[in-house]
């Protein structure tokens, strides 16, 4: 078969107003970046405000597992056979980052014959969005220091730190390093770190802002630092929040681009769901509920982080319910969750396939707690036999959800027509929507509660920093606000060996920080990090363009 590179080059691509027409729009409530992709103009996204929402379907999957998942693909595909059966669908994803391009995915755009386009754009440089944050990011940073070094009139306390500078490429060397080194007009010495561009605060705050009010007054609440009496200093206190802006004010609209079966998807934003709230911006979200009927929109890796933070954060703060989460797992991670071998996961094993269902059950049993409706997919392999998807189907039929097979890798939207059927007959069903924890609970009592009922832990130990940072954020009035749990994507607990669904363990929080302007406080568990490192053999090596300035290796 054909690389997904291979199929997406050799796509007939519709032009980007031929895709906006069909969804109701004009030429002129575009900003067209070239042919194939522009961004929605502000006086469209006003003038939308006032249409009907359509239904929202969220995609998320079990525990991510070196046998691949395929999330992104089954949304791209699931968009593609609401077609197929008549719907008017819109598809609302997340940006890829440079950094899992080059480090471990070689690109996020899908994969075989369900993939957005232009691919290699969209993985790479796209409408220059990820850039515009990482410069609004270092921007702010350049305030902060250069206020220290023209006198430091707020005081701030240079001990207590805590905005970071970004970069989206994976660079562990960036870590932990030491700025102003040199002369004394160099800078004051210090500490600083880096972290990845998608785990930036101005990323959260992009995706959750409404307008560029609402931006605005998100970027001027941004904790930079605490002054030497222990108060807060903002980005609003270093006169940062217009600059910040006009280097965001493009990147803020909603980017157009199409399936290769030319369905309209709306691609805006990119956080991590294991270090950020990892869903696309509720710009884009909103704007594809006035323009399709149906709306198929992703959370990152696994449920217990992308599902659990778009609808305890996302949805809780924008008003949003989803009408149907469609889950999705492959045979093979199933196996692999039971023990097995990755160079065994080819062979039909249904013992296994039973065993390793338990982290599937864990998170159908999780998705129920929001009162949500529940279908599971399988994304189909060759190797998959018709004994192991029979026994697949008799477990989501004792969990009491429905269960369809998917093969849009290898027939687009013809191959997940049936799943469209049933997200459709799902969303006609009645939803009693809640988030899985109250506003008024305190911070520790938010975070026991996401670690107990969705991760399946007995406890949490939170370290003396973490347990000191909680109390002066409670004492700052803080308590009100959302968790962002960062961990490990691999495990539902926070130790990423532990396959399946471990239970009775104890959860560990490490560091605990405000992002003040996103609006909820961030928890790190384990040993996740905010800028990740590339593996032994990066994706980058794969990666070429030839003499023609065709572009190789992405995927």
């Amino acid at each position: 078969m054909k690389s997904d590179i291979e199929i997406a080059q050799e796509a007939e691509l519709y032009p980007i107003t031929k895709i906006a027409q069909s969804i109701g729009l004009s030429e002129d409530d575009l900003e067209c970046y070239g042919k194939y992709k522009a961004k929605i103009s502000d006086e469209c996204l006003k003038r939308l405000k006032d249409q009907p929402d359509g239904k929202l379907i969220l995609v998320t999957a079990i525990n991510p597992t070196p046998a691949g998942e395929g999330k992104t693909t089954i949304s791209v595909g699931l968009s593609q056979a609401m077609a197929k059966i008549g719907k008017k669908a819109v598809l609302a994803l997340r940006e890829p980052s440079l950094g899992p391009c080059f480090g471990v995915k070689g690109g996020a755009a899908g994969g075989g014959y369900a993939q957005v386009v232009p691919m290699e754009e969209i993985n790479l440089h796209f409408t220059g969005d990820f850039h515009a944050i990482t410069s609004a990011n270092n921007l702010l940073a350049a305030l902060l220091d250069n206020h220290i070094q023209q006198g430091n009139v707020l005081r701030i306390d240079t001990r207590q730190i805590v905005w970071k500078r970004c970069l989206d490429m994976n660079d562990r060397a960036l870590r932990n390093i030491v700025v102003g080194l040199g002369s004394k007009s160099d800078g004051f010495v210090r500490e600083d770190h880096f972290v990845i561009t998608v785990a930036s605060e101005i990323m959260a705050i992009l995706c959750l802002a409404e307008d560029m009010a609402d931006l605005k007054a998100r970027l001027s609440r941004i904790i930079v630092a605490y002054d030497l009496d222990g108060q807060p200093v903002t980005a609003g206190d270093l006169k940062a929040v217009g600059p910040m802006a006009a280097l965001l004010k493009d990147a803020l609209k909603p980017n157009l681009v199409q399936t290769l079966e030319h369905t309209p998807v709306l691609i805006h934003g990119g956080p991590f769901a294991n270090i950020a709230h990892g869903c696309n911006s509720v710009m884009a979200t909103r704007t594809a509920m006035k323009l399709g009927d149906y709306v198929i929109t992703e959370a990152g890796f696994g449920a217990d982080l992308g599902a659990e933070k778009f609808m305890d954060i996302k949805c809780r703060m924008a008003g949003l319910a989803p009408d149907a989460v469609v889950l999705v797992a492959t045979i093979r991670a199933l196996k692999y969750n039971a023990g097995v071998a990755v160079a065994d996961l080819k062979q039909e094993n249904v013992e296994a396939l039973r065993q390793g269902s338990v982290n599937l059950k864990k998170h159908i049993k999780n998705l129920k707690k929001y009162g949500v409706q529940v279908v599971v997919t399988i994304n189909r392999f060759a190797e998959d036999t018709e004994a192991e998807i029979a026994a697949l189907s008799e477990i989501c039929e004792q969990e009491g959800v429905s269960f369809a097979v998917s093969e849009v890798f290898a027939k687009g939207g013809e191959g997940a027509k049936e799943l469209a059927e049933l997200v459709v007959k799902l969303t006609e069903k009645e939803n009693h929507f809640a988030p899985i924890y109250a506003d008024e609970l305190s911070l520790e009592d938010k975070i026991r509660k996401i670690a107990t009922e969705i991760y399946g832990a007995k406890d949490v130990e939170f370290a003396s920093a973490a347990s000191k940072e909680l109390k002066r954020l409670s004492a700052l009035g803080f308590d009100h606000v959302p968790v962002c749990i960062a961990k490990t994507q691999y495990s539902l607990s926070d130790d990423p060996k532990a396959l399946g669904a471990p239970e009775g363990f104890t959860f560990h929080i490490r560091e605990v920080y405000v992002s003040a302007g996103a609006g909820f406080v961030v928890a790190l568990a384990g040993s996740i990090l905010s800028m990740p490192g590339l593996p032994k053999e990066p994706a980058a090596y794969r990666i070429d363009v030839d003499d023609n300035g065709r572009i190789t290796g992405l995927s």
